[in-house]
């Protein structure tokens, strides 16, 4: 039995999928609404799409698809400081291929590049540093996105660089965290969310212990869960079983990867390399006070934001894209006006659409025909 095989056992997934229903229907003899889990990462979101997970649960069941995706929450104005950086002429732009067709108010990444602006697609940071060794007539600049899950190689990419004295290298940092942003959804007077499945990868940085205050303040259970369906459903009811007994923890359900206190070099090197932003914008939720990374000054000749002259760029979201409030779990994504007619994969209106993590994606992947009235 190959090892993904063990995760989708057709014969586990109903023996859970019963006593997800048991449970269910237990809790909603006391309840006047469906149960709510926000599945925080877009990966989860995927899982849940494509294995057809939530048609096979009782309806007092619903999934939030929450704001774990970085390509989702990636501002339209943040696309436009990166085309800005591209157009110059001694600018080599690298980021990752699911950042270049997210929308701005200039285009997209890949429009520009069609436009003449060298931009490339790398597979890592040390892929840019590695195009910076070899092009010391260019400056390399990477735009650098995503979670905890990815800051700690960029960060190293940083270190790497400095030891080696490559000086044609140099950031636009956009990574971001997730446990600001958690706090600023659970603060919200109309957030009406039970419980979390909690983000897998982004734990096996930080740990577990970053999330206790899910729990311990805000009295709603947080599950870090797995990628696989069996991961997904063993999460579910595990957060079920916490609202069954009135209780409210953090729970690992990844522990094969997951470890309590995270991965102390990850968490040095970024440490070392970053500070958090005072305010730090995400495309559907406004600002989010230190939800941001910036690189410390110590480190200022790598960030492409003071070597170059740049005025960041403020964008309104489309009107018509509601992200944030499928991002906050109010509306679902079938439910966004734009859904499926002006906003499709082929031509994304807002990032929701644009990621295969993002949950308007899969949603339209999965179940587009069926959704679009």
């Amino acid at each position: 039995m190959r090892f993904s095989e063990e995760f989708r056992d057709p014969a586990l997934a109903e023996k859970l999928f019963t006593e997800i229903a048991r449970t269910a229907e237990a809790l909603a003899r006391t309840r006047t609404r469906p149960i709510t889990v926000m599945e925080v990462c877009g990966g989860h979101t995927h899982t849940i799409f494509r294995y057809g997970l939530k048609d096979r649960l009782p309806d007092t069941i619903e999934f939030a698809h929450g704001p774990g995706c970085p390509v989702c929450v990636l501002p339209m104005g943040r696309i436009d400081d990166a085309i800005t950086l591209a157009r110059r002429p001694e600018v080599m732009l690298t980021t990752f291929g699911d950042a270049l067709r997210v929308p701005g108010a200039q285009g997209s990444l890949l429009q520009a590049r069609a436009a003449g602006a060298d931009i490339r697609m790398v597979y890592s940071p040390l892929d840019a540093l590695e195009l910076a060794r070899k092009n010391p007539d260019r400056e390399v600049v990477f735009f650098a996105l995503g979670f905890e899950t990815t800051a700690p190689s960029t960060a190293l990419t940083v270190l790497r660089a400095a030891r080696e004295g490559i000086k044609n290298f140099s950031l636009l940092c956009q990574h971001i965290l997730i446990v600001p942003t958690l706090r600023a959804l659970l603060e919200q007077p109309d957030f009406a969310v039970d419980g979390f499945i909690g983000p897998g990868h982004v734990a096996m940085v930080t740990g577990t212990r970053p999330y206790d205050f899910v729990a311990t303040t805000y009295n709603r259970p947080f599950v870090v869960a797995g990628f696989e369906p069996l991961d997904i459903l063993q999460s579910l009811l595990m957060v079920l079983r916490q609202l069954e007994s009135g209780q409210a923890k953090v729970e690992n359900q990844y522990a094969r990867v997951v470890p309590p206190n995270g991965n102390p070099a990850a968490l040095a090197a970024m440490r070392q390399v970053y500070e958090t932003r005072a305010d730090n914008a995400w495309r559907g939720l406004g600002n989010i006070a230190s939800s941001g990374l910036q690189l410390r000054a110590a480190w200022s000749a790598f960030d492409a934001e003071r070597r170059f002259p740049l005025t960041p760029h403020n964008v309104p979201d489309p009107a018509s894209a509601r992200c944030g409030a499928v991002l906050t779990g109010r509306i679902r994504p079938a439910e966004c006006p734009a859904f499926g007619r002006e906003c499709t994969p082929d031509a994304p209106l807002g990032a929701l659409m644009v990621s295969s993590e993002g949950a308007c994606a899969a949603c339209y992947d999965y179940e587009g025909a069926r959704q679009v009235a």
